[in-house]
This record gives C-alpha cells, structure tokens and sequence, in this order.
C-alpha cells in the first residue's frame, strides 16, 4: 500500500483573476476586488499588477488609492467565485477523483496511487501550472504525506518566518551581530539556526514521503493554521518556526496556546489524523451538437433539439430528475454566442413537454454568421417520481387523471410563461388575516399549488379594493345623503350595513391610523355601488372614505 500522499492548491488571486477572465480589459492596470467590512471596505482580491504596486489584502480601500491612484475596483461577489470555485473543482477530478474544497481560495486532492499516472509528482505539478496558466490563474500547490504540511508547503514554502513588529526577530538584526544570531540561538534553545538561503522550488513544494518533519522544520508557525492571536503570542516568546515548537514540551505548549495549537502540530507531522472529506461535483445535465457546416434557419435549430432533447432527457431519466429551467446556447461561427432560458412549471423529463417551448426560443436566436455549435443544459432540475409503464386501458385512466390533477395547467403556465416570463404567471391564495386588503396573498403559479377552499367572509365583499380615498363633504358617522367622491356629487340611495373591523393592533399599518372602521354598502342614484366606511379615529382625524366597488 503506498504512503498517503496529499495535493494542496491555493489560488492567491482567484477573485481578481476570475474578474479578469470575463473582462480582460482590466489587466491593463492594478486591479482589485472590494469587501464590505461594517463601513469600511477593504481589498479582498488583487491581480499582479496591484501587488506589484505594493498593495496587499485587507489594505483599506483609502490607503490602496493613495498609493495607486489608477487602481481598478469590482466589488466582491462571493457566490460567483464559489461558483468558479466549484469549476475548478470538477476540472481537478483529472488528477484523483478524491478531491474536497477549501472554500474560499483552495482545493486538497488524494494524490495517492495517481501520481504515477502523470509521471510522477513533479510532472504532476507542472501539469498543474501548465493547465493553471491557459486558464490566467495563478496557483502554488504543495505535496506531502499530510494534509496540514500540504496545505503549509503551498502557502509558505520558500519565504522566511514572519517577523514580530516589535521588530525583536533575527531577521530584522543588524549585519555585524546577525552573524552571531545562530550562536545565541543555540545557546537558548539547544537549537540550529535556519539555513538562510532558499530552499529549490521543487524542494519547496514537494515533501519527499516520511521526511515531512524536515521540510515544515524552517517554516514560519502560522503554516500550522493557528488564529493570529497565537501566532502573535508565539512570536513573543521567540517561538517562530515549526522546528521551534517540536523541541519544546507537548503539556506545556498545550497549557500556554491550548490544545488546538498541539493538535495542529501534530496533524501537520502526521501524529493526529486528518481526514479530507471530499465532496462529489454536482451532477451537470448537458448535451451538444457539433455542425459540420454553420447553420441559420429556425428549422434547421429546430431539426438539432429533435436530437439534442432526448439524450438529454434519457439521462435526466436515468438519474431520477426532471429539469425545471433549460439553458439554450447558440455558438456562431465568429466565437460569439447567445443564449435563452426555458422554465417550466413542474420538473419534467417528457421531451414532449419541453420540445415546444424550446421551439419557441429558437426562432428569438439570431444566427449572425452562421451557427456550428449548439449546447442544451438542464441548469435547474429537481428529483421526480419514477413511472410505471401501463397498457392502452391503464392510459386512458393516466391521462384522465393526469387532466383531473392539472398537468394541463402546468403546460399552459409553461407556454405562458416562455412568452411572458413565468414570474408574470401569478395566482392568489387565501391569507389569515381579517383586514379586507390583507385577504388574499400572490404567489408565483409556477412555484405554488392550486389554493385550497376560501373561507367565506363574514359579509360580502366588494369585487375591486383600493387605496381609501376621502370623502368630502359628510361629518360625524351617520350615513350621509349627499357625498362628493373623485370629483362628483352624488346621491346615496340606498345603504346596507354597519360592518366594524378593527386594526391590527400588533401592526402599525399606516393606513389603519385612523382607528376602527364602519363599513357601509351603499347605491348611489349614478348607478354605483360603493363600500364606504367611516373612520372613528385614532393618530389621524376621523372622516368617511370608499375603498371599493361591487359588481
């Protein structure tokens, strides 16, 4: 059984580089990603050029201009580079299919049993930068039989141990007694002093099997994941290489620092284990069609998702799903493309169901120069119930059903929806509330159900509510014989009630300031048949006002 050997790769810049990559206009000068931090905003993410200038992370955004004033700023979306994050995830199951995420910037890979594939480690390494660099990102990777020294070798191997500021390091030592700092060192501490001369890029990086003590030995303590408080207070004491730490007493460090300090120690030597829990990339449902020639008749486009449409239907099948949103791309000749969206109002893998509003889309796309590539996508599908296959009489009791249960409903929302846009689609549930504008609650109909019974009112209410508009003229809550409304004088005929409704006293609802209101029915001799109450008062003055209108 061979050692257990661990990939590490850290991607220093991915935020700005993905940035990048969809603009590269923006390589043109210092480029960085902005973060929210309470008020302030800070660097989350910088490109070459703007570590060049001398910015660094979390520098304040002020700080950055000051020094760059042609500093290029986006601001920081975290689900897009979780999103690139997760590309990159499925691109590296070419190297081992064990592969976990170190969300935000990182990725840890099982190389054990597969480096040989690739010719051995190093060869595995340069292919790692090779694809890196035709991708325009930058990466440092390490390898070692832990994933702790991994997860070090890739972010600190090659650079010194960082200095306190309280400027007491070596490093920071005049030239005439920097000579004698080995000398001291080893009368302190029974130690070496570290060698001060760079180790090889490929020893950097590679941590030959079973001598992981000896490559973590030179490297700064913060490589063993410690909060920055603990690395602060270790280098207090001195205490500022790896090889520092393992010569000291276990039960003291473990006193001073805590038991996490110990236990990283331990995993990065490989003393404690460290399991890496590798999640599975999501399941993409995608299938193509490469033309020999271009193409720009809507039949043509329509003759290519007769054959696209089942395939991928088949393996939405095989795997249980139906897709509820499908993704259309048209990729011309001139390395353009255009795209449209289908959604749909229940998940389904019938190509039946799909084939007409993909149709529908197809003839929006415009052909340009000519089309060579098309690529259907299920970008949003949800499990389904499997089916059982029936004979002609079980059919006909299938589809009687399947009317009775609204499946043709939910292909009118669909074709609706491909014209109009599905969030147009709306339909009204009943809501618990006794207020006559609060009665009834919108919902999407493609992402709802049918609303059940309505709970019948306590009086009938009007056909048409508003907004409650005064009533000039009338005072006092008696039912007024003459009343002027939206410009009009008119005279009540007929009136029918009082109905009392009281506000919602958890609530400050702005337009129940006025207090309890009477509700009146009421015809007037132009034909019109009000619902007009009168508001008793309360923050605001009382009055008469209509709010609705019967049929």
């Amino acid at each position: 059984m061979p050692n257990r050997r661990i990939l590490s790769l850290w991607f220093p810049r991915l935020g700005a580089e993905r940035a990048i990559r969809l603009d590269p206009g923006l390589d043109r000068a210092p480029f960085a990603l902005v973060r929210e931090v309470g008020s302030a905003q800070t660097l989350a993410s910088l490109s070459r050029r703007a570590s060049a200038a001398g910015l660094h992370r979390g520098q304040p955004l002020r700080d950055a201009h000051a020094m760059c004033a042609d500093l290029l700023t986006r601001p920081e979306v975290p689900h897009r580079e979780a999103a690139f994050l997760g590309a990159l995830h499925r691109w590296a199951g070419k190297f081992s299919p064990w592969v976990a995420q170190e969300a935000p910037e990182g990725l840890v890979i099982d190389l054990t049993g597969c480096a040989h594939l690739f010719g051995g480690e190093a060869a595995l390494l340069a292919q790692v930068e090779e694809d890196c660099a035709d991708l325009g990102l930058t990466v440092r990777a390490g390898i070692a039989d832990t994933l702790g020294a991994a997860w070090a070798l890739a972010r600190h191997a090659g650079g010194g141990a960082a200095a306190h500021r309280s400027g007491d390091a070596i490093d920071q030592e005049a030239r005439a007694t920097r000579s004698r700092a080995g000398k001291r060192r080893h009368w302190e501490r029974g130690g070496v002093a570290p060698a001060s001369a760079a180790p090889p890029p490929d020893a950097a990086r590679i941590a030959p099997p079973g001598q992981t003590h000896g490559v973590l030995a030179p490297l700064p303590v913060a490589a063993l994941r410690l909060p920055e408080d603990s690395v602060e207070a270790l280098h207090r004491l001195g205490l500022r290489r790896i090889g520092d730490l393992t010569g000291q007493p276990r039960a003291s460090l473990a006193r001073r620092f805590g038991t996490g300090l110990v236990r990283r120690l331990d995993q990065a030597l490989g003393s404690a284990p460290e399991p890496i829990s590798p999640r599975a990339a999501p399941e993409r449902f995608a299938v193509r069609i490469t033309l020999p020639d271009p193409i720009g008749l809507e039949a043509d486009v329509t003759a290519a998702l007769e054959r696209m449409l089942p395939r991928l239907c088949q393996r939405l099948e095989r795997a249980g799903r139906g897709a509820r949103t499908l993704r259309l791309e048209a990729h011309r000749t001139d390395q353009s493309m255009e795209w449209r969206h289908v959604s749909v109002a229940r998940p389904s893998h019938a190509p039946d169901r799909l084939h007409p509003l993909l149709a529908m889309k197809a003839a929006e796309i415009d052909a340009g120069f000519g089309i060579d590539m098309l690529r259907l996508e299920a970008i949003r599908h949800e499990p389904i119930r499997a089916r059982q296959p029936v004979g002609h009489h079980a059919a006909g009791e299938a589809v009687a059903e399947r009317l009775k249960a609204g499946d043709g409903l939910d292909d009118l929302i669909a074709r609706l929806g491909a014209r109009l846009g599905l969030e147009a689609i709306t339909r009204v549930h009943p809501a618990d509330s006794h207020i006559p504008e609060k009665g009834a609650l919108t919902y999407a109909a493609a992402w709802s159900a049918p609303a059940g019974p309505w709970p019948r009112p306590p009086r009938p209410r009007p056909l048409t509510l508003w907004r409650p508009e005064p009533i000039h003229g009338p005072e006092g809550p008696t039912v007024p014989r003459q009343i002027r409304w939206r410009g009009r004088d008119l005279t009540i005929v007929h009136a029918e009630g009082a109905e009392r409704i009281a506000p919602e006293w958890w609530l400050d609802d702005p337009d129940w300031r006025t207090g309890q209101r009477d509700y009146w029915r009421v015809v007037t001799d132009a034909g019109d048949r009000l619902w007009i109450y009168y508001a008793h008062g309360g923050a605001l003055s009382p009055g008469w006002f209509c709010q609705g209108a019967f049929a």
